[in-house]
């Protein structure tokens, strides 16, 4: 397993249910342009997917670096976007659910 997928796992460990009650949402992750993965998150439970999904609502695109940081805590991902260590495809205002949906 890699740093990232396990940083992912990290992530899909801390799902908040109850947060994602009635949602629909597929969070993407490109991370070094090399490693993809999403977090499909429908009603409450919350999925992991290894690849590129056409369906994201949302791509965070980052390097491994940088996740690592944002899932430990140690990086916060608002400086991080501010930084240009981490940008957005497709719907930006869902990426600010992520702190709901995958709490500290």
């Amino acid at each position: 397993m890699t740093d990232v997928s396990r940083a992912i796992e990290a992530m899909k460990a801390r799902f908040n249910p109850a947060a994602a009650s009635g949602l629909d949402l597929i969070f993407g992750f490109n991370i070094d342009d090399a490693q993809h993965f999403n977090l499909i998150v429908k009603d409450g439970t919350c999925e992991l997917q290894e690849g590129e999904n056409a369906d994201a609502n949302v791509t965070l695109v980052t390097d491994s670096e940088t996740l690592a940081g944002i899932v430990s805590g140690e990086t916060d991902g608002m400086q991080a976007f501010m930084q240009g260590k981490l940008r957005t495809e497709g719907d930006m205002m869902l990426a600010l659910k992520l702190n709901e949906l995958f709490p500290a």
